[in-house]
């Protein structure tokens, strides 16, 4: 099985479909490396795509401590198995969790990216919230320990962003969260501590943010309700960045909208690599 090897030695598996200019995808919290298979397919007619899942999900290594699963790891993850395939630059795609990762892929390694798409990003970063999100991932995180993985998807997977999948493909909904429901509680805890109880809210980078020069596609659900502020603030701070929201859509925008989100992304990249995706005017700002 093909691994990349991160900094701390943890072994990272990936897959690769392709030629081309790379794309990395990089996946939320109840996903893993599978969950872009449809973006892998779609892609890697034009592109040299790779998928990986993160530590903590199986084939990769599931560290025993939470304090070896946060943010930083994530994104300094990402250019590991950049390095490993001997990536100098590539497109970086991610969602939710992976949507924040490679946010920081922007902030901390702009030299590594020609891109960036974050999508359905944000979750727990408004002010209102934050504290919230942060005391019931603690939570969620026992409830894996004490319960197992099967036990939490049963309620994890129908909280209300996640609804409009269920509507909509109740037979791709089934089978997001079977696969879910195979993930290892010792690395689903250890994250949920680790990354979503830990890691800053995206408002806390604003000043950062407003200076980012990558080319950025900010994708969002519009009943995707944690991520929809976040979207419209990126959108606002980023001069690079253009907005896609997508109609009647939850949280798991790739899946549920495949198509739409295949050529949102296909034709962000096609303007990104032609040199037509271009800083906004300052003539367009509200004054």
């Amino acid at each position: 099985m093909p691994y990349a090897v991160a900094k701390d030695n943890v072994k990272l598996y990936y897959e690769e479909a392709g030629h081309g200019t790379p794309i990395l995808f990089c996946h939320e919290f109840a996903g893993d490396y599978r969950n872009w298979e449809l973006q892998m397919r779609f892609f890697s007619r034009r592109h040299r795509c790779i998928t990986f899942s993160a530590r903590g999900y199986k084939p990769s290594d599931v560290p025993k401590d939470w304090k070896d699963y946060s943010y930083k790891h994530w994104s300094s993850d990402a250019i590991a198995v950049l390095d490993h395939l001997k990536i100098d630059k590539a497109h970086f795609v991610g969602l939710s969790m992976g949507g924040y990762t490679v946010l920081q892929i922007a902030l901390d390694y702009p030299d590594r990216a020609l891109s960036i798409v974050p999508a359905g990003a944000g979750s727990g970063s408004e002010r209102a919230h934050t504290e919230e999100f942060r005391k019931n991932s603690k939570l969620v995180s026992e409830e894996f320990l004490k319960l197992g993985t099967p036990k939490v998807v049963e309620t994890y997977g129908l909280s209300s962003a996640r609804i409009p999948f269920l509507v909509k493909d109740p037979r791709g909904f089934e089978e997001f969260n079977t696969m879910f429901s195979e993930h290892d509680a010792l690395g689903c805890a250890n994250t949920m501590r680790g990354f979503q109880a830990e890691r800053p809210s995206i408002y806390d980078f604003e000043d950062r943010l407003r200076k980012v020069t990558v080319p950025t596609l900010i994708v969002v659900g519009d009943e995707d309700e944690p991520c929809m502020e976040p979207s419209f603030l990126l959108k606002q701070w980023m001069p690079t960045s253009g907005l896609v929201v997508v109609p009647k859509t939850g949280h798991v925008v790739n899946q549920e909208e495949p198509a739409i989100f295949n050529e949102a992304v296909a034709d962000f990249i096609a303007r990104v690599e032609a040199g037509r995706w271009q800083p906004r005017d300052p003539r367009s700002y509200r004054k």
